[in-house]
């Protein structure tokens, strides 16, 4: 079993910035995919951005150029740098594990999720 745990959301004005963390434990050995995905009220859950175990990084259209996903394999944890935010930023934003040589922003692949933690940009 894997556990993750985001912290990191609030609230800032447009064209601020914060980051996100997913701390991840349990067993973490066969973690190959992680990403983050966001919904925000009566809409679907969208992927943000994904990293593989080898650093290979994919984005949303709607963030490249702002945000940056990383992750520090040594201290189990995924980050995402939002930079330059807008108000349809706002929404719960998620983290997402997978174990299995795919990777992708589609939400149905992953097996493990967060609870959420919630960014609101204000305009």
């Amino acid at each position: 079993q894997v556990q993750l745990v985001e912290s990191g959301g609030g609230s800032v004005q447009a064209g601020g910035s914060l980051r996100l963390s997913c701390a991840v434990s349990g067993y973490t050995y066969d973690i190959y995919c992680m990403a983050w995905f966001r919904q925000a009220p009566g809409k679907e859950r969208e992927g943000v951005a994904y990293i593989t175990s080898g650093g290979t990084t994919i984005y949303a259209d709607s963030v490249k150029g702002r945000f940056a996903i990383s992750r520090d394999n040594d201290k189990n944890t995924l980050y995402l740098q939002m930079n330059t935010l807008k108000p349809e930023d706002t929404a719960m934003y998620y983290c997402a594990a997978r174990s299995g040589r795919m990777c992708s922003l589609n939400p149905s692949i992953f097996t493990y999720w967060g609870q959420g933690t919630q960014v609101t940009v204000s305009s």
